[in-house]
């Protein structure tokens, strides 16, 4: 016998950046936002556990929770630094905990959505309905937005790299930062372990998140990370007298596994975030993509078609080039250094980050493709293609 207290319209289970993207998306539509909507996840959003670093253009939907933003920005390696200045595109900061914060506050106006802290133990769908059992309760929905780990494809060494990193704020006494420059990668770094870049973005003269991060296939001991930023802080950015305010760590899946947007034959569950391979798998980028695909899913629900987004013929192109990349990292033909240093030295930055962000032209794509070398690509390319 079904509890009515227990239905919902919309069930969304796992309440990170995905599934509070989607929450806040659906409240602000005015067809959408009396929808009776159930968000699961097994701990709290109260901590600062996540920064999100992106690029658009213009104002986004989170401005206003927005901490920082660049429009000059430096690529560097060993042979040469290249800093340029953004024209369209703008590089800005999301901390997790004003992002929780801002959209915990704005759904707390709608009683028509309820919290809940519990486990998820299974979800399943029928030709109805969607059901998350969680230790507590069986929840159904019309259809369930999923952005936690349950249905992820397995992860290996043979089929994926990760992105792993940690990241330290560090404030100094005295002026020490360009506020209005971001270092995006700096590889004047070893690479004994795969490609291996600091990111630097101050936030002010006296404050910058410095981020360690490696594409490799498995994570360091915690001991590693510490060193490598300790060493960068003192001997490249000759700081000394600093205090650590904030830590982070990381591990972002890179994999030529796929990751499927749909878990169930009837479309009933959808898979969002990182879940639905909205993490871009030769970069690990991953805020942006989730924004396009719950501003579609939001599009598809008014439209009162399956909020799924059907893969287009420019989804498929950007997944092949992804793959491609990570065939040619995971293969060892090339170093990620060499690669983002080849296009770095000879394109323009922006038409790279439009490249990056999925936003470029078929021109776009020949222009960055043509510097690199095309033996290691066409072979990495043809072999994705089967």
């Amino acid at each position: 016998m079904k509890n009515n207290d227990l239905k919902y319209d919309y069930i969304i289970a796992g309440a990170g950046c995905a599934g509070l993207s989607l929450l806040y998306r659906l409240l602000v539509d005015p067809v959408l936002q009396s929808k009776k909507i159930l968000v699961i996840d097994r701990v709290q959003k109260n901590e600062n556990d996540r920064t999100w670093c992106f690029w658009e253009e213009g104002k986004g939907l989170f401005e206003s929770v927005v901490m920082h933003e660049w429009k000059s920005l430096i690529f560097k390696n060993e042979n040469f630094t290249r800093q340029f200045e953004l024209e369209k595109y703008r590089y800005k900061m999301i901390q997790g905990k004003d992002f929780y914060d801002f959209v915990l506050s704005y759904a707390t106006g709608y009683e028509n959505v309820t919290f809940k802290n519990e486990n998820i133990k299974g979800i399943t769908a029928d030709q109805t309905e969607a059901t998350v059992e969680t230790e507590e309760h069986i929840y159904q929905s019309e259809y369930l937005f999923n952005s936690t780990s349950l249905f992820n494809p397995k992860i290996t060494e043979e089929n994926s790299l990760l992105q792993h990193f940690t990241g330290w704020v560090i404030k100094t006494k005295e002026d020490t930062f360009d506020s209005k420059v971001g270092t995006l990668m700096d590889f004047t770094l070893d690479q004994k372990h795969g490609a291996t870049f600091m990111y630097v973005l101050p936030t002010s003269s006296t404050e910058a998140l410095v981020e360690y991060t490696l594409f490799s296939k498995s994570v360091l001991p915690k001991e590693d990370y510490q060193t490598a930023l300790t060493h960068y802080i003192n001997n490249n950015l000759q700081i000394s007298d600093y205090e650590i305010t904030h830590t982070e760590f990381g591990i972002i899946p890179m994999s030529l596994a796929k990751f499927e947007r749909n878990s169930d034959a009837f479309n009933r569950i959808i898979n969002i975030g990182t879940a639905g391979g909205y993490t871009k798998a030769s970069s690990g980028y991953t805020f942006q993509f989730v924004q396009k695909n719950t501003a579609q899913i939001v599009s598809n629900l008014r439209a009162e078609i399956n909020p799924s987004p059907q893969k287009t013929f420019n989804d498929k192109r950007y997944e092949w080039y992804d793959r491609t990349l990570l065939e040619v990292l995971l293969s060892d033909k090339m170093e990620g250094k060499e690669i983002f240093a080849m296009m770095f030295s000879k394109r323009s930055p922006e038409r790279i980050l439009k490249f990056l962000a999925n936003e470029s032209s078929l021109i776009d794509d020949l222009k960055i493709v043509s510097v690199l070398p095309i033996k290691h690509f066409l072979t990495a390319g043809l072999k994705q293609l089967k």
